[in-house]
């Protein structure tokens, strides 16, 4: 969960200082109540993320390793604690958005307490501290990702339909497409193998067999999707896994989450927008992912396959740029991996249970996050990620 040698005391102060910047950047155009409100469990409130990125550094970095460093707010300890049981109680989950104080203005003076006494101390910080910070930087451009992303599900349940940025992310048809990608299959080796930064769960290297397999050179499109949906592929139990089609009809789901009933416009991150015939169908479960593989006569990758295309096609279009891509392959640990010591250990391994990998990136990724070992993992029901399919079938 660390980079082979983590980056020089100003290197690192750079790149700490770039994110912390950015984070306070993409919250700048939401109001106090913005900030403030939860749309779902699932989702946090942009002001929450901007405190618990800074209750991390705080926590982990200054509280034993910055002599005479004393807390903005003790009782922010237990506010901003995300999941990790080492450090205690804290605030549930599902009543963050009730958390209408401290108001943003505070946690954006929070904030800038952090920063300086971080910045402060980071100079005689030796190679651990400076792995653990650099551990950080990753952790927030992960929270910025979320930020967008619940931002987009809030202002989803607002009938003003509010855009939150004309320029925001969004997937983009990437030209024509040409067919499959052909791979022998054989013994390949998939995992980080070190040599920069990867998180615990990346790792470590090891070898796969992988049968004869064939890689779609795109993302399923929208129009494919219309398609589907054209041909009862919600209405089709045949097609759906069996908790899949508890979820379509207990849910009522009968399109991608956003689509309008119009099946002509989507809300996004700027406001509602005409679907784009030729972009890549985003916003779907897996078992959505799943249901449309098996109406078009395919699979979905393994992430064997994923990461084994990644690797030796990296010019395949939309493997990073457009949305997270659902793969076959449950979140488990590879052979070898073990947690690291003490509550930074919590990060990744404890989540490898009931959910499924996702490769890739999306447009709403940070860009150093987008290399070909990266895991990323969801419950099969989520959707509000910007998430897509790739399709494989076997060679």
């Amino acid at each position: 969960m660390q980079p082979d040698a983590p980056p020089s005391p100003d290197a690192l102060a750079d790149r700490f200082a770039t994110v912390r910047t950015r984070s306070v950047a993409l919250a700048a155009p939401l109001s106090d109540a913005d900030a403030s409100v939860q749309s779902m469990p699932d989702a946090s409130p942009a002001k929450w993320h901007l405190a618990h990125t800074t209750w991390f550094f705080e926590t982990f970095v200054l509280r034993d390793h910055a002599p005479g460093y004393r807390a903005f707010d003790a009782r922010f300890a237990y506010l901003f604690n995300s999941y990790y049981e080492a450090e205690g109680d804290r605030h549930p989950r599902d009543r963050r958005g009730l958390l209408t104080r401290p108001d943003l203005a505070a946690i954006l003076a929070y904030r800038a307490h952090v920063d300086a006494a971080l910045l402060a101390a980071m100079p005689s910080f030796g190679r651990d501290l400076r792995a653990l910070i650099e551990l950080g930087t990753h952790h927030e451009e992960q929270h910025q990702e979320l930020l967008l992303t619940d931002i987009l599900s809030l202002f989803a349940e607002n009938p003003l339909a509010p855009a939150y940025a004309p320029d925001a992310p969004r997937p983009a048809a990437r030209g024509a497409a040409t067919g499959w990608i052909d791979h022998p299959g054989g013994i390949v080796s998939i995992g980080d193998a070190g040599g920069g930064f990867a998180f615990d769960c990346e790792g470590p290297a090891h070898r796969v067999l992988l049968q004869p397999f064939r890689l779609a050179d795109r993302l399923v499109t929208n129009e494919e999707w219309t398609a589907f949906i054209a041909d009862g592929g919600y209405a089709t139990a045949a097609l759906w896994l069996s908790d899949g089609w508890a979820w379509v009809r207990s849910e009522g789901v009968t399109a991608p989450l956003y689509w309008r009933r119009d099946g002509k416009t989507s809300f996004t991150l700027r406001g509602d927008q005409p679907i784009d015939p030729a972009a890549p169908v985003t916003h779907v479960s897996y078992y959505e992912a799943d249901a449309f593989a098996t109406w078009a006569g395919a699979r979905l990758p393994r992430e064997g396959e994923w990461e084994t295309i990644a690797r030796t096609r990296p010019e395949t279009p939309q493997l990073f740029d457009s949305n997270w891509q659902w793969t076959g392959s449950g979140y488990l640990p590879y052979p070898g991996f073990r947690a690291a010591a003490g509550a930074v250990g919590e990060y990744n391994g404890k989540f490898m249970s009931g959910q499924f990998v996702l490769r890739g990136g999306s447009c709403a990724t940070p860009a150093r996050h987008s290399r070909a070992s990266y895991r990323n993992f969801f419950y099969p029901h989520q959707r509000w990620q910007f998430t897509g399919v790739r399709l494989a079938k076997d060679g």
